[in-house]
């Protein structure tokens, strides 16, 4: 007589597709570090390239370029994201009384100004130098921390309102603002010619990697 299996029942479709998407991010996040540190000759050509028109634009253009200062500095700052981020949090102790979510928001992000700055720290990669320059940044250029705090807060921002539920328009109207701001934030470093184009890229993959891969942790841990 056949006996049924008393194996533990297979992952959820999203667990199994937030770990592939964990998988091929890191992968890419890797490569790209490689080529950063090798110094490959065509990534630096192209990131030359793109830096150097850009700063062109930048010292025409003043007027866009203050707006785009303003962005960057205040409105997609790393510690306004940070700061949106504890607000969701208390938000989620307060009115869902979630606060494993809670702690979970705040480690990921937590955990997202750990990796890039143990990465800055451990690439050392010069920032762009200019004889015009139109801003001033401080650190090692790899990877963007402006990049790559918005994709951590805005990604997990936007799973949270799916996972809740929220209304069709509320969700789109979040999912415009955390588009428009992650890829704002990282063509307005790459114009304040304060980053190399690679450097917004890595702080990019490595934001979304992190979501992936918090997004996993929630789905198979959270009591």
């Amino acid at each position: 007589m056949h006996t049924p299996s008393v194996d533990s029942p297979p992952r959820p479709p999203e667990h199994r597709t937030a770990a592939r998407a964990t998988g091929s991010l890191a992968l890419c996040s890797v490569l790209l570090l490689v080529l950063v540190v090798a110094e490959w000759h065509p990534l630096l050509i192209v990131d030359g390239d793109i830096a150097d028109t850009t700063h062109r634009w930048a010292v025409d253009e003043p007027g866009l370029t203050h707006v785009f200062r303003i962005l960057a500095d205040w409105v997609w700052d790393p510690w306004t994201m940070r700061i949106l981020a504890a607000v969701a949090a208390l938000w989620l102790v307060w009115r869902r009384n979630a606060r494993w979510t809670a702690i979970w928001l705040v480690a990921t992000c937590a955990l997202g100004t750990l990796v890039q700055q143990l990465l800055k720290a451990a690439v050392g990669r010069a920032r762009p130098v200019w004889p015009d320059p139109v801003d001033t940044a401080h650190f090692a250029a790899y990877p963007s921390g402006h990049a790559l705090t918005a994709t951590v807060v805005c990604g997990l921002l936007l799973w949270l309102l799916r996972h809740y539920g929220v209304g069709r328009a509320l969700w789109l109207t979040a999912l415009t603002i955390s588009v428009i701001s992650v890829i704002g934030v990282g063509l307005t470093r790459i114009w304040l010619g304060v980053h190399w184009p690679s450097d917004v890229l890595g702080g990019w993959l490595l934001g979304a990697m992190l979501v992936t891969l918090a997004v996993m942790i929630h789905q198979r841990y959270r009591p």
